[in-house]
């Protein structure tokens, strides 16, 4: 093997779990919250903070590596990244484990970006091309399989382990880079960090991802969400301002000059909002819905992420005999039929989700690795790095979008199958001969389930048989645990 192939290949472990810890924790949260004592609201910022922190940072600590060196720089990052995972995976409490992962996004946000800068500049000319297309596929990769790897690691090792996997993982990557790389590289003699720049950057950069993260809870016309909006709006305008001006620009404003930089970008942020949506929002409807356990939930997409891993080879072999366009119009049309079908399926039938699930991952795989090479286009030196911070930001802003949209719906959903359950618990339970008491705690027991979204718990512990065959719809498991419910004796308890 080539030393510049091993350099190539030790850049992708840093690249997979950088976007692994994106989406490996989300699974995860139930027992969390019961291993920490903690409630949601406060376990969800543990979440949130490694996406806000990675998309506000990868572009000013892109440009410092410029300035610094970028293989030196790298070294920090992963030693950051490192010591992160430690604080996250020992944290006593929830408070220590969000400052852990704000320890490892900063990391993540110098490794990414210099990962994909270093592997690309580490290639030849002559395989430019299917290089950075791994570099793609490492990306599709850990965002895929992030959930399954942290649902079988929570079931049988404990949560702690989705943070714990890191650390042997970035050993090997910092042994690798020390004996690999030209650290002593001090990067540009004449460079500067321009300080407005940067803080506008990252001031609009971090609105954007707070509203969209928060949208849902704070509600979208509430007074923080319309300031957050404004507050965005006006940092990137004077951003836009500042970067045309500045004799050193910390992201290059030629690069939205090149029409393939800006498909790329566009394909970037529409690929994540679908994909990354299935891959969030499923495990939720599985558990929260139909009544699945994390692992079996994580299990579920799979074939998702298995689709995904068999096509980006596939799209490997394509892109040099039909071009990068042609193979992302391919994997585009791949997801749309996913989304049709998951559509036109019935939710109570897995192997139609199933179906739905492979052609989603046959359509981000096929994707994943051409648009990288779109994105890295013809760019060298500091266009390259700028290039890879921006679209590492638009990745992460691609996947806080589809949480944002899709959350919001599967949310807007369960309400109104909660009002409509309750409704018909209401009819059922007055046309019953029993006595006012009796009724008062029947409507009672069953608003206490449609609170606490155990519903389907209660439903499949009453009829441990249900495991063994398709999961219930929602509408259906509401309607059945509430006939159940108003059908029992009038002093039974809520299980």
């Amino acid at each position: 093997m080539t030393h510049s192939r091993r350099i190539l290949l030790t850049m992708t472990i840093g690249i997979f779990i950088c976007i692994l810890d994106t989406t490996v924790m989300s699974i995860a949260l139930p027992a969390m919250q019961s291993g920490l004592h903690t409630d949601l609201a406060h376990l969800s910022w543990a979440l949130n903070i490694y996406t806000i922190l990675f998309a506000c940072l990868t572009i000013p600590l892109g440009r410092i590596a410029d300035i610094y060196g970028r293989e030196r720089l790298y070294l920090v990052g992963l030693s950051l990244f490192f010591l992160g995972s430690i604080a996250s995976g020992l944290a006593p409490t929830v408070g220590f484990l969000i400052a852990g992962r704000a320890l490892q996004s900063v990391g993540a946000a110098i490794v990414f970006p210099a990962s994909m800068t270093i592997g690309i500049q580490s290639t030849s000319l002559a395989g430019r091309t299917q290089d950075i297309a791994l570099l793609g596929v490492t990306q599709g990769l850990a965002a895929a399989f992030g959930p399954t790897i942290g649902g079988v690691l929570t079931q049988y090792f404990g949560w702690r382990t989705i943070f714990l996997i890191n650390l042997p993982l970035a050993l090997a990557t910092l042994g690798l880079c020390l004996h690999l790389l030209d650290w002593h590289h001090t990067g540009g003699q004449h460079e500067t960090l321009d300080i407005p720049v940067a803080l506008t950057s990252m001031l609009a950069f971090f609105s954007l991802s707070l509203l969209l993260i928060k949208g849902n809870d704070w509600g979208w016309t509430s007074w923080r969400i319309i300031g957050l909006m404004g507050t965005c709006g006006l940092a990137l305008a004077l951003f836009l301002l500042i970067e045309s001006h500045v004799a050193q620009p910390m992201m290059p404003l030629a690069l939205f000059e090149d029409q393939q930089f800006n498909g790329a970008a566009i394909v970037t942020v529409a690929a994540g909002i679908f994909f990354v949506a299935l891959m969030v929002i499923l495990p939720s409807f599985f558990t929260k819905i139909q009544g699945a356990t994390e692992l079996q939930a994580a299990l579920m997409i799979t074939p998702a992420s298995l689709m995904l891993f068999i096509c980006s080879p596939i799209s490997g072999f394509l892109l040099s005999k039909i071009g990068p366009r042609a193979v992302i119009a391919t994997g585009c049309l791949a997801i749309l039929s996913g989304y049709i079908t998951l559509s036109l399926s019935n939710p109570a039938v897995y192997w139609q989700v199933s179906i739905a699930l492979m052609l989603s991952g046959a359509g981000y795989g096929v994707i994943i690795g051409p648009v990288t090479v779109l994105a890295a286009g013809d760019f060298s030196g500091k266009l390259l790095t700028a290039s890879q911070s921006v679209i590492g930001v638009f990745r992460q802003i691609g996947t806080s979008l589809a949480v944002a949209i899709f959350v919001s719906a599967l949310s807007a959903n369960i309400s109104t199958a909660k009002i409509t359950v309750s409704h018909h618990a209401e009819q059922d339970v007055a046309a019953l001969t029993i006595p006012a008491k009796a009724k008062r705690d029947t409507l009672k027991a069953v608003n206490h389930q449609l609170t606490t979204e155990r519903v389907s718990a209660y439903q499949h512990s009453r009829n441990p048989a249900a495991h063994s065959r398709p999961l219930p719809s929602r509408s259906t498991t509401g309607t059945r645990a509430a006939s159940t419910r108003t059908n029992q004796a009038p002093n039974s308890r809520p299980s």
